[in-house]
């Protein structure tokens, strides 16, 4: 059954290298390893345990894996500033951990910066995102005094400045469009012209940003920020953001007389949804951007700013495993065999979205009979309502089974819907063999309560 045992690879950088020997491997949490009885332990924890105790679906998060893919980044970049992206998932635990490892937070809505606050996070090392944020949203952030703003659009310079007293300044970056194309899916390519995002540098958009915020007293330019796109493996892109970033630093130096102190490069960085995939190797990157950064400013004659990178993915997405239940099992006449689950699009929407694969495998009790091809779909009214396609697993999978789908932690609950009244699953985070409850799972109670009249 080749999807569902991993080939052997060298540990990657990104994960803790103390995963016991019998470890699943990528793209499966580190401390994943088989259990009795067809099981598998993550944690400590089996997920057929896991699902009888608080039902499915269910996402269990290794709470060992997020801590250590911080520690990786803090290892790799120990001069540089990393911050968590908290839209591929944020809970307050998430933020307790994070900020425990010593990450500060990137937040892009008034929700997020709520829960970070709700849950102690320091202010001073949130950073505000986001390319519309509201004037309630800037109020907030000022009020809560968030370490810096990311400008994004041209109406936010003036309505940011009028929040502001020139002896009380707000630390901002401006994101500028470096003109790369880089990502997995044409919707999450950020780093070239013609979308939403930022200020592209070709045309003059983003020169004329920055001079606008330098004539702002109330507004202390710390830097620039760009963001390239989602589900990066290479670090090639990076570099050549490098270059670009720096030039444009040089002619600011030329133009205004300021170097700026901070060089944000945002995220992206990928990680593995199948056995096979490639990541970004964050040793690799940490060496190649930082040295690639100290000599272009060394040829411009600029100070090396301080790197800021906001890995969000790379730290959640391989720490969860999420678990569904086989509602129905379905063979059609041209030889199809579906089997539909107790989730689908409403708490995983990447397949639809972006037709993003993910490996599959049964949990809980063993089976000997011989492999199938079944397409493992979910359970709501859309025919792309699939989880994963042409997936191996065992010809004998009955309603009833237990399926467990790693590579979860990210852009899976933090993008779910409520389609169909079908409520969000529970979290559950595991470690050292105990697992608790994080997140309760989502009634029909819970939408009956939003209604307020009839």
């Amino acid at each position: 059954m080749t999807q569902l045992t991993a080939p052997a690879f060298p540990v990657p950088s990104t994960v803790p290298s103390t995963a016991p020997a019998d470890a699943l491997g990528g793209p499966w949490p580190a401390s994943a390893r088989p259990g009795p009885g067809g099981d598998v332990l993550v944690g400590g924890v089996g997920l057929a345990e896991a699902a009888e105790r608080f039902g499915t679906p269910l996402y269990v998060l290794d709470e060992a894996e997020v801590r250590g893919r911080a520690r990786a980044y803090r290892r790799a970049l120990p001069h540089a500033e990393v911050l968590y992206a908290a839209k591929a998932f944020l809970c307050s635990a998430m933020a307790d951990w994070v900020a425990e490892e010593g990450l500060g937070l990137d937040v892009c809505s008034s929700g997020e910066l709520w829960l970070a606050a709700s849950a102690g996070f320091p202010a001073q090392r949130i950073l505000l995102h986001g390319n519309a944020k509201s004037p309630e949203e800037l109020r907030l952030a000022r009020r809560l005094r968030v370490g810096r703003i990311v400008i994004d659009g041209p109406a936010e310079i003036a309505r940011l400045a009028a929040l502001v007293a020139a002896d009380t300044p707000q630390r901002v970056l401006v994101r500028v469009v470096p003109g790369i194309a880089a990502g997995h899916h044409a919707a999450v390519r950020t780093g070239v012209g013609g979308q939403k995002f930022g200020f592209p540098i070709e045309g003059g958009d983003a020169a004329d940003a920055i001079a606008r915020v330098l004539a702002q007293p109330g507004l202390e330019l710390a830097g620039l920020h760009c963001h390239l796109g989602s589900q990066i493996t290479e670090v090639e892109p990076y570099l050549r953001a490098v270059d670009a970033l720096v030039r444009l630093l040089a002619e600011i130096r030329a133009q205004h007389g300021v170097e700026l102190p901070e060089l944000d490069l945002g995220g992206g960085h990928g990680i593995r949804y199948l056995p096979g995939d490639a990541e970004l190797d964050v040793a690799d990157f940490a060496v190649r951007v930082t040295d690639r950064l100290a000599v272009r400013c060394a040829e411009a004659g600029l100070e090396v700013p301080r790197l800021i990178v906001e890995p969000g993915r790379a730290v959640a997405g391989p720490a969860a495993v999420a678990v569904y239940r086989v509602l129905s099992v379905k063979h059609t006449a041209d030889g199809h065999c579906f089997a539909a689950v107790d989730g689908g699009m409403s708490d995983n929407p990447r397949p639809a979205l972006y037709g993003s694969p993910y490996s599959v495998r049964l949990v809980g009790r063993r089976s000997e009979a011989g492999a199938a091809r079944v397409d493992v779909v979910g359970r709501h009214c859309e025919a792309g309502d699939v989880l994963v396609r042409d997936a191996v697993l065992p010809a004998d999978l009955r309603p009833g089974d237990l399926l467990a789908v790693p590579a979860a932690g990210a852009y899976q609950l933090s993008m779910a819907s409520g389609y169909n009244l079908v409520g969000r699953p529970a979290v559950a985070a595991v470690k050292d063999g105990r697992a608790r409850l994080l997140i309760r799972r989502e009634t029909v109670e819970d939408f009956r309560l939003r209604e307020v009249g009839r």
